[in-house]
């Protein structure tokens, strides 16, 4: 079952409340590569690549934008938010909770998260953006 849109808030789609650090956006970079694609420099397969893994957790964690698909204009599109840090799996955590989003916040160590977007239908993905997260010293 897929969650609906208001099911969860933006932080669970890859907003953090208040970064901590940097965070870097990656929209000149996709507009780079959708250009590529159009031109016929990229194949579709090459920008339709989502990994079996990445698109499960797009089918039932990603959050829908409301955005059609850059690729098969399907209104598919949902983005997927990673965690990686010490002490979560060297895979990463994909956050799907408010709550989780709030605890890795709170965390004393620094993690990185990366927001994803992901068309359900044709695999198409491209990462949207990067920020830090937690770092909170006790007082």
């Amino acid at each position: 079952m897929k969650p609906k849109p208001s099911s969860l808030p933006a932080a669970a789609s890859g907003l953090p409340d208040r970064p901590v650090g940097a965070s870097v956006d990656y929209r000149l970079a996709r507009a780079a590569t959708l250009k590529a694609w159009k031109s016929g420099q990229l194949g579709r397969q090459e920008v339709c690549d989502a990994q079996r893994e990445l698109q499960r957790n797009a089918e039932f964690c990603g959050q829908p934008t409301g955005r059609q698909c850059p690729v098969c204009a399907n209104a598919g599109v949902v983005e997927v938010t990673y965690v990686f840090g010490s002490r979560l799996p060297k895979h990463g955590r994909c956050v799907t909770t408010r709550a989780e989003m709030q605890r890795l916040q709170s965390r004393a160590t620094v993690s990185t998260g990366y927001v994803v977007e992901v068309c359900t239908d044709c695999g198409w993905n491209h990462l949207v953006r990067r920020y830090t997260l937690g770092g909170k010293r006790s007082a």
